[in-house]
Parts: structure tokens; sequence; C-alpha cells
């Protein structure tokens, strides 16, 4: 029986290998895909990958736990597996312990020094100076490290903060306190309640962000997906923008041709004219290396048959991005149910961040969960896709609203053209996010698999005082577990469920932060509100419009922006898909006429 808890819990430690390995290679794809090519630092480059990859093994940890103190108990009978010894468990727990501390405590370095370090270090560099000799590797270093100072003082001063300040958990009315669940959240050393605090200071801070990013690309994302079809494609796209190329230089050479000789010089209007024409002219040219661009013209056979590859899936995402609103929108009623639930019926209300006993109403999510979780690692998987929506939508959210301070935006996020000072600030952005989507996943998508798992106990007495309940004959008996299972309070067996149910690492680290700082607690619960308010309104406003660019932020780059639209915008016909996997425009479609969607004029 042992052997076998020993290649259960390795399996599970294998997946979370494999898991992370997938996690560098998205990272390496995310970084990649978004840095501008112009303008690349090794160093922004790998500061990037590695914070991102930490963030998603943080994340992704969260199943391996639920796996792991799932797999101690056998789900059937309410009652431990016979190798689930108290030492084999303190072992399992322990280790998990040791790698979320040690996933927190780098995440936070990342945040708090590494990536301003990174970015300074980038500012620092100066090449007239380093051509002349002017610079050296030593003064660029103190120079990025005099400014890195500030954030040193900070870190220092979270951890002194969280290690003399007393708990403020420990001050409320107590009512909630008999209960051996609470008492040992609040037992721990100073060590741990300065990190308590500290990573209880940036999710607050991470979940605010998310409120913004993550509630708007949610309902931009998969939207995203369904209005991805063309309304014009590559061929037609290039056959329209030739004849008008064409008839653009031809009345140019009017226009020169008819003002030849004249003294005076070429009249008020028609320099107005030859002015715009030329305009226009650029932006046919562009477009027409666009079009060309998106035929695969010039390029290898590989990347032609990966274009029309793409055209041939192209209907695949319309289905895609279907069902991604249907799972958008089964979160959103899940959170929400969740979110009332909790706070209709938490006992403990803010004094402990509204941790709810047990799931009142049917939660769709959370049973989702639960069930696969049965069928290892069916749940991991899920849970990973999940993840990785959230992150998406991050993502996505960043790219549609930009890193702004109040209502200026600073930097721009998009793919190919992000700067690298733009990308660091994205990066600790998506960690504080990827923070405050650890504490709604776990907290409100699915609290009870989050914080148990599959787990269950025998709500039988024992036979007699030294026996242990048994549910054998009485499958009826067997209830989930809870953070109130078999408590004093219910006037049940207080002893047996506890030591039946073993809660994940995870949830017993948010629940001792909103236990110990409610503030915090407080503030992570009635944002996630929210964010559900953000995510309606964004998600009804993208149904019915396009969002469009103010006159004053069009510039050079936004014009590119808008062109390659042209080949991914909102409209849905399926009549370009077919001429992008043909690689033919439609006869008798006007190709004279301005079938692009634009102007006669740019």
């Amino acid at each position: 029986m042992a052997s076998q808890g020993y290649v259960q819990t390795s399996l599970i430690w294998v997946t979370y290998a494999v898991a992370v390995a997938l996690a560098l290679i998205a990272a390496s794809i995310t970084t990649f895909i978004w840095q501008t090519p112009r303008d690349r630092s090794a160093i922004v480059t790998t500061v990037a990958i590695v914070s991102l990859t930490s963030l998603l093994a943080t994340v992704f940890l969260l199943p391996v736990d639920i796996a792991l103190v799932s797999s101690t108990t056998a789900t059937n009978l309410g009652a431990k597996k016979d190798w689930a010894s108290p030492e084999r468990v303190n072992n399992i727990l322990l280790t998990l312990k040791i790698v979320y501390y040690s996933l927190y405590s780098f995440d936070a370095l990342l945040c708090l020094l590494i990536i301003p370090f990174s970015y300074f270090w980038y500012e620092e560099y100066d090449e007239v100076e380093e051509q002349e000799g002017n610079q050296t590797f030593g003064s660029r270093l103190w120079g990025a490290f005099k400014y890195t100072i500030a954030f040193i003082l900070l870190i220092v001063i979270i951890f002194l903060v969280g290690f003399f300040v007393p708990a403020a958990g420990a001050r409320g009315d107590g009512k909630h306190l008999d209960l051996d669940f609470f008492k040992k959240l609040l037992d721990e050393n100073h060590g741990e309640k300065a990190l308590t605090f500290g990573v209880g200071l940036l999710v607050t801070l991470g979940t605010l962000l998310y409120i913004l990013y993550t509630g708007a690309g949610l309902a931009l994302f998969p939207v995203s997906f369904i209005k991805s079809a063309p309304s014009v494609s590559a061929p037609q796209l290039s056959e329209n923008t030739a004849s008008q190329l064409e008839q653009n230089r031809e009345r140019q050479r009017q226009l020169e041709m008819r003002n030849a000789g004249r003294s005076e010089g070429m009249s008020a209007k028609d320099r107005r004219e030859l002015e715009a024409l030329v305009r226009e002219e650029r932006t046919l040219v562009r477009r027409e290396r666009l079009a060309a661009e998106a035929q695969g013209e010039g390029k290898s056979f590989i990347v032609r048959t990966w274009s029309k590859i793409c055209a041939v899936l192209r209907p695949l995402k319309l289905i895609g991005g279907i069902l991604l609103v249907v799972l958008a929108l089964l979160i959103w009623v899940s959170m929400l149910i969740t979110g009332i639930d909790k706070a209709a019926n938490s006992v403990c209300k803010e004094h402990c961040g509204y941790i709810l006993a047990h799931i009142n109403v049917f939660q769709p999510v959370n049973w989702l969960f639960v069930q696969t979780a049965r069928a290892f690692p069916v749940d991991y998987v899920l849970m990973a896709l999940l993840i990785l929506l959230f992150f998406s939508s991050s993502v996505s959210g960043l790219a549609a609203i930009g890193i702004r301070f109040l209502w200026l935006r600073i930097f721009r996020i998009s793919k190919g053209r992000t700067a690298p000072q733009a990308l660091l600030i994205a990066t600790v952005m998506l960690a504080l996010i990827m923070l405050g989507i650890n504490y709604a996943v776990a907290m409100m998508v699915a609290p009870q698999y989050a914080s148990y798992g599959t787990q269950t106990f025998c709500d039988l007495p024992p036979k007699h005082p030294l026996g242990r309940p048994d549910c054998t004959d009485a499958p009826e008996a067997v209830k989930p577990c809870s953070e109130w299972a078999g408590s004093a309070s219910r006037g049940r067996w207080s002893t047996e469920p506890q030591s039946v149910c073993t809660p994940t690492v995870m949830s017993t680290f948010l629940n001792r932060i909103t236990l110990n700082w409610p503030v915090f607690g407080a503030i992570d619960f009635w944002a996630q509100f929210a964010f559900l308010g953000v995510f309606l309104l964004v998600f009804l406003t993208s149904l019915f419009r396009t969002p469009r660019l103010s006159l004053s932020e069009i510039d050079e780059e936004a014009e590119a922006d808008e062109e390659e639209g042209l080949l991914a915008s909102t409209g849905r016909r399926f009549g370009a898909t077919w001429q992008d996997i043909t690689g033919r425009p439609k006869r008798g479609n006007g190709a004279s006429g301005n079938g692009s969607g634009y102007s006669s004029h740019a």
C-alpha cells in the first residue's frame, strides 16, 4: 500500500513538471510575440520569460495541491487510506509548503526587485556614450542599482510591518476562534506572519488590477475569436489595392502634367489634392505589402502552407469563440453564486474573509471540478485550461487598455510593437494579476474543490471510544469535507473529521491571510463583485459595437494596426475565408472600387 501511495504522489509531481515545462514554452512564445523585434534586450527578454514562467508555475501548483491531499482519502468510505499515515501526510504538506513559499518569495522578489532593476538597467543604456567609452559596465550597474534602492527599502518596510505589527485577526470578537480550523490558522511564527502580510498586500494589489484588466479581457477575449473572420480576403484586398494604386498614380501624373510650365506654380486646390494623393499612395503601398504578406508571397512553402491552414481552421475559431463565451458566462454565474452565498451565510463575515463552511447553492464550476477530480489528471487539465483562460484574458485586457496612469496611456501593448520598458511593466502587472487570479480561483470559482478536493468524512459516531467511524454499510453518511466538518459547534465529533479532512496548503495560506489581516480579505472579496460588473459591462458593449480609436490617438503605428485589421476585422464572411484558401479573389466584385472598406482618400 505504501508503494501505491508513492507511485500516486510521484505521478502527480511528474504532471506538475510537465505543466511547468509547458508554462516555460507559453511564456517564451508570449514574450517573443509581443516585444518589438527592433529594440530587444537580452536581460529584458530573459527576465520576462522567467517571471511569466514563475507566476504560471505558482498557479499551476494549486491542482497539484488538491490532487495530493485528495489522494490520501478513500472518497467512498470517508476515511484515510492505509498508506496515508499522519507522518506521511505531514511530509506531503511540508513539501508543498516549501514549494509554495519558495515560489511566492521568488514572485515577490521579481515584482519588487529583479524587474525594477532590469527596467533601470535598460534605461541606463546610452549607445552614444558606450561608443565614446564613457559608459562602462560598472557605471551602468551602479546607475541601475541606485534607483533600485527605493524598492529594497520598500521590501524591508513590508517585512518589518508584517513581522512586528500584531495580526488584526487575533483582536476580533473571537466567536469563531473556538474552532480548531481557525486556531491552526493563527498558530504561526513571526516569519510566516511577515510573509503572509507581504503576499497578502501583493494579492490585494493584484486583485485591484485583476478587476480592470482580467474583467475586461475575459469579455473581449472570446468575442475576439467570434469576430476574427475577415470582411475582405487577402487576394481580394491585393487586387483592389493594386487597382486603386494605379488610379492614384495616374491622377498624380495628370495633376503634374496640367500644372507643368505654369509660371505661378501649382494652384492651392491642386496642391491640396496632390498632397492627399501622396498620403493615400503611402497607405495603399503599405496595404499592398500587408496583403502580399498575408498570401505568403515571396515566402517559403511552409509559410504559405501555414497561411492556408490558418484560413481552413478559421471557422473553428468561431466555434471556439462561442464555447469560450459560454464558459466565461458559466464562470461569471458561478462566481456570483459563491459571492452571494458567502456574503449571506459566512458565520464570521469580514473577520475571516467570508470563509464559507459549505456551499449552500448548487455551483456548476465547483461541481464539475469535484466530479472530474475522481479521475486525475482530468481535473488538472481542466484547471490548467481555466488558468490559461484567465492568463490569456489578462493579456488581452492589457492589449486593449494599455498601461495607463488614470486616463493617460503611458505605453501601448501590441503584438510585435511592445517596447522593452512596457514589456517589463506589463510583466509586473501580470504577476500581480495572477496572484489575484489565484485568490479568485481558490476562493470564488471553485472554493470547495480548491480547499478539500474530493475528500470526505464519515459522519457517524465511532463504535467504541477508541474506534473509527465506519461508513462501509452506511454510504449515505459520507459527507464532503469543509472547514466546519465535525466541529464542536455542530455537536458532532470534533476529532475524527479533522484528522480525515486535510485542507490544501493554498487554501490554508489564503485563509491565513484573510483571517490575520481582515482588511485584505474584505477588499479581495468585495472586489470580486466589481470584477463581475466590469465583465458584464464590457461584454455587453463588445457585442454591439467595436471600439474605435479617437483622432488624437491615430499615429503611424495605430494606422498600421488599422490596416492590419483588414485581415482580421469584425465581419464574419466565410466567402473571404474561402478566397484565402483558394488564393483567388471573387470576380465581379468591383475590383476597381474600394472593396477594402476604406474611403477613397487615406
